[in-house]
Formats: structure tokens, C-alpha cells, sequence
């Protein structure tokens, strides 16, 4: 499993949705044995295609294709929830960001946040209460 650690911290989550990848075998292999990346990514909507872009996963040792490690990969989503994400990002500062990849019965899934930036005041606040939970008062 992977997951975007910095994304709660960066963003407030507004709400979350879980999408299907389309991935070749060996970059399901890849993410099985824990090698990926998603912290810098993020999720772009080209008309009804929605493609997750910067989503690093490394070449399966044992494979023989070349395939680019960032390559943009489509997202499966149905047309009900694509034209709710549209309807979403309209608003002003807010984006779609992945916030993990995981398997669901053999298939791997990505769960979308949409969020909206934080300020440097809010990362502040944010690090004020985790530490207040973490040390007590």
C-alpha cells in the first residue's frame, strides 16, 4: 500500500473517493512489493478522462518491458462521479490529490481526496494540535 503522508498536512480534505487504475502487470507487481510513489502527484481531468499525473512506479526487477516510471495513468471512474469531481474543482484553490493506492479483491484502487491548500498559519495550527494530542497540554 502506498500512501501521500504530506497530503493531510498540505491540503484539508474535503471529501474522498475511491477510483480504479489501469496498470500493466508488472507496475501491479511493482506496487505489491511496497515500491512507489504518490507524494508528489496529483489528478487532472481532460474532458471525461480523469489520469493521475507524476505518479512514480519503478521498473519490476524481473521485467522485460520499458515503460516510463511516470508515465500518466487513466483513471476508472463512472460519469456520475467524473461529473461530480468537475462540478468540484470549479471552486476556486480546489484540487483532486491521490491519497493512497491499495488492492481491494486483486485489483488496485486509489482513494482521490478532494482537498483545498492550507496556509502556513494552518500548517502551524496543524502542528500546534498534533503535538498537544501527542504530549497532552
Amino acid at each position: 500500500m502506498l500512501t501521500n503522508r504530506k497530503a493531510r498536512f498540505n491540503y484539508n480534505i474535503l471529501g474522498t473517493m475511491e477510483a480504479g487504475i489501469s496498470l500493466f502487470g508488472s507496475e501491479v507487481k511493482s506496487i505489491r512489493n511496497g515500491m512507489g510513489d504518490i507524494v508528489g502527484s496529483h489528478v487532472m481531468i481532460d474532458g471525461f478522462n480523469v489520469w493521475i499525473v507524476n505518479m512514480l512506479i519503478p521498473k519490476y526487477q524481473y521485467s522485460e518491458t520499458k515503460l516510463d516510471t511516470r508515465r500518466n495513468r487513466r483513471l476508472l471512474l463512472k460519469k456520475k462521479q467524473i461529473r461530480s469531481l468537475i462540478g468540484k474543482t470549479k471552486e476556486r484553490g480546489v484540487t483532486i490529490i491521490p491519497l493512497k493506492v491499495y488492492f481491494v479483491r486483486g485489483f488496485a484502487k486509489v482513494e482521490i481526496g478532494i482537498a483545498q491548500g492550507k496556509n502556513k498559519f494552518d500548517k502551524r495550527q496543524t502542528i500546534k494540535e498534533r503535538d498537544k494530542r501527542r504530549y497532552g497540554d
